[in-house]
């Protein structure tokens, strides 16, 4: 494995067994970065691979919403490693209700956690984030970019982040420091596992359409981190990478040719028909009196 992130310190908050947070935690950690993993509740499994692969790391529960945990994880991040050069806002929830369902609960919640939570992270570790050299990556959603029935709250959280993400990368370039986004689409996590687990053919078809090379990995997110962490990504910023998704306007194509192809030879006929190429403007004839 590459050594990319030899000497170099990583915090990652939302960190799970087998979500996204513990993929990159173990893929910048495999690459020779030491870690701060801040969890809701503890990845023992993870932790005890870390620990087998000799990877160097603290852990600490933290509640992104609460200010004064995020301060004492930067606090205890520095008093291990003495620095902070790599910040992935990841920490995340999500709740599917259609806007006239949506409580202020609800909606508090998601903006807290998902978008004032990577607020709240991101300004603690400025004053000892690595400058220059430090980076910033947050982790959005293709539904950030993307509109989807049922998800306006956390739509409007991964928008703000992504938001956020491009002015933060103008603020903090004159420093050194980048600010990055991902935005994936569907990645199999315990998150999505109730959308997907009862699909029925239909449902599968359409996922198949949106995403043409098929339901992401936890690792495949971490590995874009990885890359938008390194050196080798030291001249990009403010962007946000869509990932397992890409624009398009889904036509069913295979109905709608032939109405196409016989509307091309229609239309040339008409053209020949009013001879427009050899006379495209008419004289106007103007009689004086």
């Amino acid at each position: 494995m590459d050594t990319r992130f030899t000497s170099k310190v990583a915090i990652i908050t939302g960190v799970n067994d087998r979500g996204i947070g513990g993929a990159v935690s173990e893929r910048l950690g495999d690459e020779g970065a030491a870690l701060g993993i801040l969890w809701h509740q503890r990845p023992d499994r993870l932790i005890s691979r870390l620990q087998k692969r000799g990877i160097p790391f603290f852990d600490a529960k933290c509640d992104v919403t609460i200010q004064s945990e995020v301060n004492s994880a930067i606090d205890a991040c520095m008093s291990e490693f003495g620095q902070i050069d790599i910040l992935v806002n990841n920490a995340g929830v999500e709740v599917s209700k259609e806007l006239e369902n949506t409580t202020d609960d609800d909606w508090h919640r998601l903006i807290d956690v998902n978008l004032t939570g990577a607020m709240r992270m991101t300004r603690a570790c400025l004053p000892v984030l690595t400058e220059p050299d430090g980076v910033i990556i947050n982790i959005a959603s293709v539904l950030g970019i993307a509109g989807c029935v049922g998800f306006p709250a956390y739509s409007a959280s991964k928008a703000g982040l992504i938001g956020m993400t491009q002015s933060l990368a103008m603020e903090l370039a004159p420093r050194g420091i980048r600010a990055l986004c991902v935005a994936p689409a569907l990645v199999h996590t315990p998150m999505i596992k109730k959308y997907v687990s009862n699909m029925n053919s239909s449902s599968q078809s359409k996922i198949a359409t949106s995403h043409p090379l098929g339901i992401g990995t936890s690792r495949d997110v971490a590995n874009a981190v990885a890359f938008l962490a390194s050196e080798e990504a030291r001249w990009v910023t403010g962007i946000t990478l869509p990932m397992g998704w890409a624009t398009s306007f889904p036509l069913p194509m295979e109905d709608l040719m032939p109405a196409i192809q016989q509307n091309a030879l229609d239309t040339e006929a008409a053209w020949k028909e009013i001879n427009w190429l050899e006379d495209p403007v008419k004289e106007t004839v103007i009689v004086e009196e």
